[in-house]
């Protein structure tokens, strides 16, 4: 197959059946079609066909063209990471639970896949946060593309924290930490906090506090080019873990700084044709009455209903 996507490499947690599962049928259409498939070294060379190529996973970013994720979001995000500061497209496949970045469902993965790689999917950049925790002497970084966020660490003590926008201050916070997203990361851990959905393409991020002691601190939606600061009040035995989508970027204590700004990386992900937010939300939040999907017509042009 003639295809800009070669070499494609696949990322998933190899030790779940149904997602080994998966990726040994990806592996086997891929190279049906002449294409070369990279897969980490370290998976047992029995769980895939003969062909493919073991690389370090650290390599995918430099060596594919394109990267098949499959599991939930999690896997994609740390899909992301590995290519945060190159521009490989990311595709995922469904193999979570909810779902809201690996949308293609693994009964027609296959069909979706030779879309994408014949030229049919839908290109959709989303931006990326990074964190900075700023020690005397020592600066150390993360990029994110849902959340990073700051939490108690090790201690049943609230945190007494500042936020900062653009150098202005905003508010003395206590509670069990703040979550800053992405608009994608809107639907993920600030959304079970009481935050809003928000629209990917929408250039916002939403700070939305973790069980605040106050009921009048709520979610804030700022423009995505802000650039927040948060400091730790000193306590006694207060101690703050900040984590970018999940990786743990290190402790912050009074004595440092948080400084979370917009990255100058983006990600790609790429959607089959008829790709639908919305009826990605109401599928996965379960929306609507009876599983009803929208009126005759939805997700229809007006000319065309």
């Amino acid at each position: 197959m003639n295809t800009p996507f070669n070499p494609v490499a696949l990322v998933g947690r190899h030790t779940d059946e149904r997602v080994a599962d998966s990726m040994r049928g990806l592996a086997r259409h891929l190279l049906r079609h002449n294409l070369t498939v990279l897969v980490d070294r370290r998976i047992a060379s029995e769980l895939f066909p003969e062909g493919v190529t073991r690389v370090p996973e650290e390599q995918f970013a430099t060596r594919a063209r394109l990267i098949i994720a499959i599991g939930g979001d999690g896997t994609l995000l740390y899909a992301a990471r590995l290519v945060a500061m190159h521009d490989v497209p990311l595709l995922g496949v469904n193999r979570g639970r909810l779902g809201f970045l690996t949308d293609v469902s693994p009964d027609d993965m296959l069909a979706r896949l030779d879309e994408v790689l014949g030229g049919k999917y839908a290109e959709d950049r989303r931006t990326l946060l990074e964190a900075r925790l700023v020690r005397p002497g020592q600066e150390v970084k993360l990029t994110a593309l849902n959340d990073v966020v700051l939490q108690k660490f090790d201690t049943g003590r609230m945190l007494d924290f500042e936020t900062w926008i653009d150098g202005r201050y905003v508010n003395t916070h206590a509670g069990d930490g703040l979550v800053v997203a992405t608009a994608t990361g809107s639907t993920a851990y600030a959304l079970s906090c009481g935050g809003p959905i928000v629209q990917p393409d929408l250039g916002v991020l939403v700070l939305a506090p973790i069980s605040p002691h106050t009921l009048s601190d709520r979610p804030v939606v700022v423009p995505s080019t802000a650039e927040i600061e948060i400091r730790l009040i000193e306590r006694p035995d207060t101690r703050a873990l900040v984590t970018c989508d999940g990786a743990p970027l290190g402790e912050l204590t009074p004595a440092h700084r948080l400084v979370i700004a917009p990255s100058s990386h983006c990600i790609t992900l790429l959607h089959p044709p008829g790709h639908d937010y919305y009826r990605l939300l109401r599928s996965k939040l379960h929306w609507g009455r009876g599983g009803y999907d929208g009126p005759p017509g939805a997700g229809l042009r007006p000319a065309e209903r």
